[in-house]
C-alpha cells in the first residue's frame, strides 16, 4: 500500500477507513461532485518538480532556462500555471499555439517544434511572435525563409539534429534521437544548412542555437551525454568554418517516471546533474563558451501530478478465471496501454486499507479488446459505484484523449491554494456534433 501511495501527488493520504485524500480532499466527494472519469492535478506536485530542476540548473554557470512540453498537457489554465512559475513552453502545433495564449503565456517564452510544419503554423508562430522556431528540414528551411521575407520580419531559430544515439524507453515508438527517426537533420546536413545560414547575413532568419531530442520516457542519461558531446563537436566544426558562436543550446527533455511500484527511482537531480555536467565539460574541452541552456521536459513535471478517477460498473469471471473489473474510463481518455502497453497500478478509493484479496484487470468500456487500463492489479473485493483511482495520469492521457465510441472527454480539475477548481468542463453530447454542418 505505502508504495502505491508514492505514485500520487505529493501530500496524498489514507484516513484511517481507507479513503483517499488528494491535497486533503476525499477522492469520492471530488468524483461525487464532477462525475466521472474525473482527472484531478495537484498544482503543488507541479510547483515540487519545476523547484527540482530549478535547483540544478542553478549550478549550471551560464544563462539557463526551463520550459514546459505541452505536449504532455496543456489548457489555459496549465499554460497560466507554467506561465506564473516563469517557465517557458515547447509548443508542437499552432493549435498548442492558440492554447498557451489563452493561458496569458509570453510567446517569446515559447519555441515551436513539428516535422511539418504548415504555411498556416509558420505565418501563426511568426505574427504570434514565438521566440524560436526549431527548424526540422531544408523544406521547412525554404518555407519560414519565403515567410520571413515577406513579412519582412527577422526569425531566431534552432536546428533540431538528430545525433544517431539511442535511449531506452518504454516502446520504440518513443525513440527519436537515432539516425532514421522522422526527426531532424543529420549532423551532415547540418553543416550544409550551416553553409546557406551562415556564409551571409541577407537571409532574415537567424541561427542562434541547436536542439537535440533521443526519446520519450527514458530511464537511463548516459546516453544523453553522448549526444551532447556530439553537438559540441558540430559547434566547434561550425566555429571553425564560419565563426559561429552557439548562443542556445536545448537538450530536449524526457527523462522518465515510475508508472508502477516495481518500477526504479528516477528522481529528478542526477539526470539533471549529468546533463549539466556534460554540457559544461564538453564546452570546457573544446574551448567554447558555455551557452545559455534550455530544457523542455514535460512527463516528468506534470505525470505525478495527475489522478484519473472512475467509477466502477460491473464485472466479469471468465472461463479461465480471469476477473474483468469494468470503469467508465478508459482508451478514450487513456490510450497508452493499447498504444504502448503501459503499465500503471490502481487503489480503491474508498477502501484503500481493506485487504487485496483478489487479481483483478481493469477494463474500459470501449468496443475495442485492446480497452484494457490495467492488465493485472491487486484491489480489495471492489463492487459497483466504488471509485478507482489510478496515479501517474497527468501526462500523455488527456493530450491523447478522443471522442472514440462517442466518448464525452472528462473534466478536469486542478487543487490549487485549498481550492478544487474546474478548468476543463466534462464535453456534452452537443460538442460531439459542434462541428457538423
Amino acid at each position: 500500500m505505502p508504495n502505491k501511495l508514492s505514485l500520487f501527488p505529493q501530500n496524498s493520504t489514507l484516513t484511517p477507513t481507507g479513503e483517499l485524500l488528494l491535497a486533503g480532499y476525499p477522492a469520492t466527494e471530488l468524483a461525487q461532485q464532477f462525475g466521472t472519469p474525473l482527472y484531478v492535478y495537484h498544482a503543488d506536485t507541479i510547483h515540487q518538480k519545476i523547484a527540482a530542476y530549478r535547483k540544478t540548473l542553478a549550478d549550471y554557470p551560464g544563462p539557463s532556462r526551463l520550459t514546459y512540453a505541452g505536449k504532455a498537457f496543456l489548457c489555459p489554465a496549465i499554460a497560466r500555471l507554467m506561465a506564473n512559475a516563469g517557465v517557458g513552453l515547447d509548443t508542437a502545433s499552432a493549435g498548442e499555439i492558440f492554447i498557451a495564449r489563452h493561458g496569458e503565456a509570453d510567446p517569446a517564452t515559447m519555441h515551436f517544434h513539428g516535422n511539418n510544419k504548415s504555411r498556416l503554423e509558420l505565418q501563426t508562430a511568426l505574427q504570434t511572435g514565438v521566440g524560436r522556431i526549431v527548424v526540422d528540414n531544408a523544406t521547412e528551411l525554404d518555407l519560414l525563409t519565403e515567410l520571413a521575407q515577406s513579412a519582412d520580419q527577422p526569425v531566431k531559430i534552432w536546428l533540431r539534429v538528430t545525433p544517431d544515439v539511442g535511449v531506452k524507453t518504454h516502446h520504440r515508438h518513443t525513440v527519436t534521437g537515432t539516425a532514421d527517426s522522422k526527426f531532424g537533420f543529420s549532423p551532415a546536413e547540418v553543416q550544409a544548412v550551416a553553409h546557406r545560414l551562415l556564409s551571409h547575413n541577407r537571409s532574415p532568419v537567424q541561427l542562434t542555437g541547436l536542439h537535440m531530442h533521443l526519446g520519450s520516457h527514458f530511464h537511463h542519461s548516459g546516453p544523453v551525454a553522448q549526444a551532447i558531446y556530439r553537438l559540441l563537436d558540430l559547434v566547434v566544426v561550425l566555429h571553425e568554418e564560419y565563426g559561429w558562436t552557439m548562443e542556445e543550446f536545448c537538450p530536449g527533455g524526457g527523462w522518465g517516471v515510475r508508472y508502477h511500484p516495481d518500477d526504479p527511482p528516477m528522481p529528478i537531480k542526477p539526470f539533471a546533474i549529468g546533463l549539466v555536467r556534460a554540457v559544461i565539460q564538453g564546452c570546457k574541452q573544446r574551448r567554447l563558451p558555455l551557452p545559455e541552456l534550455i530544457l523542455e521536459p514535460g512527463r516528468s513535471l506534470i505525470a505525478q501530478a495527475g489522478v484519473a478517477l472512475y467509477a466502477v460498473g460491473g464485472h466479469k469471471v471468465t472461463a479461465s478465471g480471469r476477473i474483468f473489473v469494468n470503469l467508465d474510463g478508459g482508451l478514450a481518455d487513456n490510450p497508452r496501454p493499447a498504444m504502448y502497453q503501459a503499465r500503471y497500478t490502481a487503489l480503491l478509493a474508498n477502501r484503500a486499507t481493506a485487504p487485496e484479496v483478489e487479481t483483478v484487470s481493469l477494463a474500459g468500456p470501449y468496443c475495442e479488446s485492446g480497452d484494457i487500463l490495467i492488465d493485472s492489479v491487486n484491489l480489495p473485493l471492489v463492487k459497483p459505484g466504488d471509485i478507482i483511482a489510478v496515479p501517474m495520469a497527468g501526462a500523455y492521457h488527456l493530450s491523447m484523449s478522443s471522442n472514440y465510441n462517442g466518448a464525452l472527454r472528462p473534466a478536469v480539475i486542478l487543487l490549487a491554494q485549498k481550492k478544487a477548481s474546474l478548468i476543463q468542463r466534462r464535453e456534452t453530447f452537443e460538442d460531439l456534433i459542434a462541428r457538423d454542418v
